[in-house]
């Protein structure tokens, strides 16, 4: 019996060895795959750990705001609460978008749209679904979060005009990014409805205008929704574009012109440069395009005559017509063909070789001189000169007075008008030029071709002593300066200047001149200037003889009237320059415009106020 319990002793001693080394062995186990987790893996693994709770996202940064010269903002940042979408977090994006749609408005095709845009985008990329939420849509939707898979609720920034269609050329808008825009290698451009600019001030100085992106890490519960906030590099915000514009004077401008069809028009200083109102009418209104213009509206701006998306102000290309004969004059005096005394007889018909050329005034001006030919816009004044001065000389003189060239300024829409030269005639045509050419190059026909923005600165030019301004927007960005406002010496001499000045005085002063019944009569505020009206269809001789009139053509076959002038007249400051397409005659169309807009710009006098900067 006692040989039994001592061989079951044994037994149990074995077996209970046995299990415990097999025990001690897979604790081993355990224990060194706990050590290589905890401490070989353990970086790995707590990353992995964080990633389940951490929310990490980018933040976008607040568009810098574009004001005017005093201020005044010309394009701000509202406040924009919007629903966003990780596809990737949605277990069904459809079925996710159809139970928002309950909650706020969103149509098929909106919810069309969002899927397609989810399956070409990466599924981790956060998509914007509706934004502009009122208060009321942003509670419902967060009371429902948690059954809205892969959503969550952002606050973030939408762009505004309020000067709407005054700006619309010159500020511009922003829009969505393309897959063009996003070569760009920004990733804030990657964030959900990010917006950059397309045209105007907005897309010239993007770059400085957008920012960069920071990034915040949100600890977020089982649900998805953030808890709160465990770190944050915040985003650097745009900088702050202030423009020599006057606000009040752009909005009047654009109100002066809105009575006629299409028309531009350009202010600025003649000694600085600053544009002051630069005008494009009709135009647009830019809160149209933040979220997407429809396709009714879109279709209705195309096919507008009026080109309601251009800039006529810097991309319109106009013949100048007799705004250029101080182009000629001044070719003239310097080559020596004109001076003070030379009287030319206008008997209403110029004849050279086989060709007859017409004054505007079939009876003729009779005798005058470079003073009156300006004051009366005596055509045959400048065809007797001009084939002596050549169109070389006349081109030349151009391009000096700032014609048939681009500024390379703050807008990107401008276009650079057309100096023919005898050289140019034959690359482009292979054809030499020839003297009849000239005659009507001479008088700002023909070839010859100039923006608004060009005219104001050949007057400025003029005007200003002989100084080479070049016209521009933006006066600050950020901190930093952008214009002295000096300017080198175009080397002019000073007495053809004044000749010259002299007859654009007579204009509106002088009882006989073309623009005098469109004179400022308030004291010491008087202008000077000069008319143009360039023909847009050539009337033949049988048209003649029948007295057609301009307003009994077709409109977009009449003249265009044209006027370039100066205030106040003893000591030019204000430069403006007035286009209407198919207007008619200068003097009665464009002068009075340009007389109001100057007067206005005397009246409110942004050249005494410093710009402000702060």
């Amino acid at each position: 019996m006692l040989d039994n319990d001592v061989d079951r002793s044994k037994s149990f001693s074995r077996r209970a060895f046995v299990v415990g080394a097999c025990q001690g062995a897979l604790l081993t186990v355990l224990g060194g795959r706990l050590a290589w987790l905890q401490i070989v893996q353990g970086r790995k693994y707590k990353t992995l750990s964080d990633r389940n709770r951490i929310n990490t996202k980018m933040v976008a940064p607040s568009r810098g705001e574009i004001v005017d010269r005093f201020g005044v903002p010309l394009a701000v940042n509202n406040q924009n609460f919007r629903v966003l979408l990780v596809p990737e977090q949605a277990e069904d994006v459809d079925a996710a978008l159809k139970k928002l749609a309950r909650l706020v408005d969103l149509s098929d095709n909106r919810i069309q749209k969002i899927i397609k845009e989810s399956k070409k985008s990466s599924s981790f990329v956060p998509l914007e679904v509706a934004d502009s939420l009122n208060w009321d849509e942003v509670a419902k939707i967060e009371v429902n979060l948690t059954d809205l898979a892969g959503m969550s609720i952002d606050e973030g920034e939408i762009r505004n005009y309020p000067f709407e269609d005054s700006t619309g050329h010159l500020i511009g808008y922003v829009g969505a990014v393309n897959k063009a825009e996003l070569a760009d290698g920004d990733h804030v451009l990657s964030l959900p409805g990010f917006r950059i600019g397309k045209t105007g001030i907005e897309k010239s100085f993007d770059k400085d205008l957008r920012g960069s992106a920071g990034n915040s890490q949100m600890e977020v519960n089982v649900s998805g929704r953030e808890v709160r906030r465990l770190e944050e590099n915040k985003s650097q915000n745009g900088e702050r574009v202030v423009l020599s514009i006057d606000a009040e004077l752009q909005r009047y401008v654009q109100q002066r012109l809105s009575d006629n069809k299409s028309a531009s028009a350009v202010i600025m200083d003649s000694h600085t440069g600053a544009i002051y109102a630069m005008v494009s009418h009709p135009s647009f209104d830019p809160n149209l395009f933040i979220r997407g213009i429809d396709t009714e509206r879109w279709q209705e701006l195309l096919s507008n005559p009026a080109f309601p998306l251009n800039n006529k102000a810097i991309s319109g290309q106009y013949p100048p017509g007799s705004t250029f004969k101080m182009v000629t004059a001044m070719a003239a005096l310097e080559t020596g063909v004109a001076n003070s005394t030379i009287r030319v007889k206008c008997t209403g018909r110029y004849e050279y070789g086989k060709d007859g050329f017409y004054c505007w005034k079939h009876s003729g001006h009779g005798s005058v001189n470079l003073t009156t030919s300006l004051m009366k816009s005596c055509d045959t004044y400048y065809y007797k000169l001009c084939t002596d001065v050549g169109i070389d000389n006349i081109a030349k003189m151009g391009r000096r007075l700032g014609l048939g060239e681009k500024y390379n300024f703050d807008l990107r829409e401008e276009r650079s008008g057309l100096m023919p030269t005898k050289d140019w005639k034959l690359a482009r045509d292979g054809k030499p030029w020839r003297p009849g050419q000239t005659i009507i190059a001479s008088i700002g026909q023909g070839f010859v071709l100039a923006t608004p923005m060009q005219l104001a600165v050949m007057t400025s030019r003029l005007v200003n002593g002989g100084y080479a301004v070049k016209p521009w927007l933006v006066a600050q960005l950020g901190d930093k300066k952008l214009h002295s406002g000096k300017w080198p010496s175009l080397g002019l001499n000073q007495k053809h200047l004044a000749m010259v000045k002299k007859g654009m005085d007579y204009v509106v002063e002088h009882k006989d001149g073309t623009a005098h019944k469109a004179r400022i009569e308030d004291v010491g505020m008087q202008m000077g200037g000069k008319t143009g009206t360039a023909q847009v269809k050539r009337l033949t001789r049988a048209d003649r003889l029948k007295g057609l009139k301009n307003d009994e053509i077709q409109w977009k076959l009449r003249d265009h009237a044209l006027f370039v002038g100066y205030a106040p007249i003893d000591n030019p400051r204000y430069v403006c320059s007035v286009v209407v397409e198919h207007g008619g005659g200068g003097s009665s169309t464009a002068a009075p415009i340009a007389r109001d807009l100057l007067l206005m710009a005397q009246k409110r006098d942004p050249a005494s106020k410093e710009i402000k900067v702060s």
